[in-house]
């Protein structure tokens, strides 16, 4: 027997493995796509509601984000901060940036609501209309009263922002108070005694002011001027007002304006300078004036010294005619 006999048969068998399939290699890209899409598709939510200033921002922190860091930009925060924007209602803005809750509380503090405004509107017009009828009550009343009609040129009545104002103007022939002083000529006693009579026909409070031409009148030693006139004129026609059956009550503010607020700015020493203004005041008005002290002319309260009926006589130096 040869040696070659003698050799064991080697017999190699190869085993082919049959579960590769069903391992867990492929779950794993699975979930790699899974969380791809979910990535992409919150992407997509999140463009379309992005308002364009943030997309700029961002756009713009990817392109120079050192720059945007430093300097601010639109949709980035302001210059003070390095936050992207929010909170705020505008995000375009570069300045600026406030928190939602302090802005709404803001709005908040300052809103009116459509109910109010319509109120006030309403109470306006309302009052408005009175004030229109009440005009045209004086205006009937001047034409058809022969006493009146006869100084119609001198009554000027016309509706301001402040309400309704009834203006009493001297003329040259026929001045209203005797000169350099605050006594009333008798025909201007009958205007205001018939006009107080007729304002008792509305709620609204009046202002009476006073005014000279600009005529300087020199007091003497007691140091009374044009101030002092004019606001002794406005006081005493108030007299008359409620001697003509007007409320005392009615009454909320007296001053004297000398010839601070001329009628004729181009002529202040005219006659029509020479005035007593009446306004009967809308709501509006007679809250300015108890709020915060402005009359319905803007002008500064003057307080009348008490004047004794021989204060204003003339004195060689001064020249009052025409005040």
């Amino acid at each position: 027997m040869s040696d070659d006999s003698q050799q064991p048969i080697i017999v190699k068998r190869i085993k082919k493995g049959g579960g590769a399939a069903h391992g867990g290699a492929w779950k794993i890209a699975y979930a790699d796509f899974v969380t791809a899409m979910m990535a992409f598709f919150l992407l997509m939510w999140l463009l379309g509601s992005t308002s364009q200033g943030d997309l700029k921002g961002i756009a713009d922190f990817f392109n120079q984000p050192l720059k945007v860091a430093l300097a601010g930009g639109s949709g980035t925060g302001d210059t003070s901060t390095t936050l992207i924007q929010g909170g705020g209602d505008d995000l375009t803005k570069s300045s600026g940036q406030v928190k939602k809750g302090e802005m709404m509380a803001n709005k908040e503090s300052v809103k009116v609501s459509p109910m109010q405004s319509e109120a006030t509107l309403a109470r306006e017009q309302i009052e408005s209309q009175k004030l229109s009828e009440l005009k045209q009550l004086i205006e009937s009343k001047i034409d058809n009263n022969p006493s009146l009609k006869q100084f119609k040129n001198q009554l000027l009545l016309d509706i301001t922002a402040e309400g309704l104002r009834i203006q009493i103007v001297d003329e040259k022939s026929r001045p209203m108070f005797d000169s350099a002083s605050a006594e009333l000529k008798p025909y201007t006693r009958t205007i205001l005694r018939e006009i107080g009579n007729t304002l008792n026909g509305v709620v609204n409070r009046i202002s009476l002011s006073g005014h000279t031409d600009a005529t300087p009148f020199a007091g003497g030693n007691q140091g009374i001027g044009n101030w002092e006139l004019s606001s002794s004129r406005a006081n005493a026609s108030r007299r008359e007002l409620i001697a003509g059956g007007m409320q005392e009550e009615k009454t909320l503010r007296v001053v004297g304006l000398a010839s601070a607020v001329p009628w004729d700015k181009l002529d202040p020493y005219g006659p029509i300078n020479r005035r007593i203004s009446i306004i009967v005041m809308n709501k509006k008005t007679e809250d300015t004036i108890l709020r915060d002290g402005k009359d319905a002319d803007n002008s500064t309260d003057v307080i009348a010294k008490p004047i004794s009926p021989g204060a204003l006589a003339p004195t060689p130096a001064a020249n009052p005619t025409g005040h």
